[in-house]
């Protein structure tokens, strides 16, 4: 926090001055497609922190510019950055669910020298892409090496087969449970490209491939929502817990919005993520009942509202803070 508030007090409203009273934020996210949920879910996490905090801002008027990016392969994503800053004039960027969308970003961010807020998209190496770019979320490598250091610790696991999404926050995934597994005395035994982002694969052979090898865990990394109902479903469908095998990975596989979801499938299963909707603290207990009161369905916050809602809290507190000056 304190990096995106250092970023943001020399970036932040670089054209207003202290009469300007509007900071507008281009937000670009996969509001059609795939990812529709996931931004359906940041949008309410930013429309509740204002609701909620909005004497936090005064006396700046923060408005919400969206573009669509429609999917991860990152061209969309490139046209809609360009869009904000070129057509809309933003003063701060923010979004992007997907790694290869910010990746793809990255010299537009650069050369339209904007704060630019990432939101959830966690492959390790996109902040080093850009001098603009903050990230209010996490990392695939926070999950994945503590889960690795875990199953060899605490599961007494000695071999283990991964399954990812082919795409970079899979392959980061990959590379952080191996170093930390293996380098607390464990194997890898195989690893397993398991399809694409933009579309929910047949995990049924990828899965069998795992159970074959005998591991006594297998590591899942795939998108959130309908990929990690998916990874369950098979998992079950295959026997793969009576065979002996423990299902493990990173929050993404046991969202907190499709849990229940999955009934007794889901039951056992072990997982690592930087939040669930349960934190024990006052401002989570707030957030959680507030959305509950105000969000129908789904009723619960996950990492995506709380990505929402986290991201608006730096972009609120910056704003105010500059005074419209430049520091």
């Amino acid at each position: 926090m304190k990096r995106i508030i250092a970023v943001a007090a020399v970036l932040v409203l670089t054209t207003a001055s202290a009469q300007a009273q509007e900071v507008k934020v281009g937000v670009n996210l996969p509001y059609t497609g795939i990812g529709a949920e996931f931004a359906q879910l940041v949008d309410r996490g930013m429309e509740l922190y204002m609701k909620l905090n909005a004497d936090k801002v005064k006396p700046y008027k923060i408005t919400l510019i969206k573009r669509d990016v429609k999917d991860p392969g990152g061209a969309n994503a490139k046209i809609a950055v360009q869009e904000l800053l070129t057509q809309d004039n933003v003063d701060i960027l923010a979004g992007w669910i997907y790694s290869p969308n910010a990746i793809a970003s990255a010299p537009i961010v650069t050369a339209g020298k904007k704060l630019a807020v990432i939101m959830n998209a966690g492959t390790a190496h996109i902040t080093n892409l850009s001098p603009y770019y903050v990230r209010t979320s996490f990392s695939m490598w926070h999950a994945g090496y503590a889960i690795g250091e875990a199953a060899a610790k605490l599961l007494n696991a000695k071999t283990a087969v991964v399954g990812y999404t082919d795409f970079p926050p899979g392959k980061d995934s990959l590379a952080a449970f191996k170093r930390s597994f293996e380098g607390n005395g464990g194997k890898v035994v195989d690893e397993i490209p398991m399809g694409g982002a933009g579309a929910v694969p047949d995990f049924t052979p990828f899965f069998q491939r795992a159970k074959d090898k005998k591991p006594d865990v297998f590591f899942v990394f795939v998108p959130a929502g309908d990929h990690a109902a998916a990874v369950v479903k098979t998992f079950a469908a295959l026997g793969m817990r009576e065979a002996g095998i423990k299902l493990i990975g990173p929050g993404d596989i046991t969202q907190d919005t499709k849990l229940q979801a999955m009934g007794p499938a889901a039951v056992g299963l072990i997982t690592m993520h930087h939040y669930h909707a349960d934190l024990d603290n006052p401002e989570n207990k707030r957030f959680v009942e507030a959305w509950k009161k105000e969000f129908v369905a789904p009723s619960t916050p996950d990492s995506f509202s709380l990505s929402g809602y986290d991201s608006m809290a730096a972009i609120a507190h910056a704003s105010p803070t500059l005074r419209g000056k430049i520091e």
